[in-house]
């Protein structure tokens, strides 16, 4: 998977980033396939983030986890 597909789906990149992944995008296949299997990825981590019955007391933060 190309790193950009994944930035592109979440909206991360710069203007200019995003420009030349779009230019790109109209004739990679393997892209536009990767797009659209992430296609649901942004709302679904908002939905996450915004349920609480999706995070228990039992679960470490994030945070702590990394180290």
């Amino acid at each position: 998977m190309h790193e950009e597909v994944a930035a592109y789906a979440l909206g991360v990149l710069d203007e200019e980033e995003h420009e030349a992944f779009e230019r790109h995008l109209e004739t990679c296949e393997r892209c536009q396939a990767e797009l659209v299997e992430l296609a649901e990825v942004p709302g679904q981590l908002d939905e996450l983030k915004n349920d609480p019955s999706s995070t228990s007391g039992d679960d470490p933060p994030m945070s702590s986890m990394s180290r």
